[in-house]
């Protein structure tokens, strides 16, 4: 059963950083693209970071240039590097390839003052 764990949310004043954490199991990360998604109330989950198996990364618009997205293959874990924060970017964050599988609980991200 693939199944994911999101750590590392909590609450920060914007311009702040966050480091997220994803850990797996049940899959072996290596052969498998890896995306961050966020929700916010009362909106649609959206994808904001991808990292192909084949080692390319893409962001959506809103991020670029703040979110770095990694893994490390080894210990089967994904990290999303969240730098600059917004407001905007308050949502809950979670891990998946390509949504193929269940969601884990999240990580809640706040960003405010």
């Amino acid at each position: 059963q693939v199944q994911f764990v999101e750590s590392g949310g909590g609450l920060v004043q914007p311009g702040g950083s966050l480091r997220l954490s994803c850990a797996a199991s049940g899959i072996a990360l290596r052969f498998y693209n890896m995306g961050w998604y966020r929700q916010a109330a009362g909106q649609q989950r959206e994808l904001v970071a991808q990292s192909t198996w084949g080692g390319s990364t893409n962001y959506a618009d809103s991020v670029k240039g703040r979110f770095t997205i990694s893994r490390e293959n080894a210990k089967n874990t994904v990290y999303l590097q969240m730098n600059s924060l917004k407001p905007e970017d308050t949502a809950v964050y979670y891990c998946n390839s390509d949504g193929r599988y269940g969601w884990g609980q999240g990580t809640q991200v706040t960003v405010s003052s």
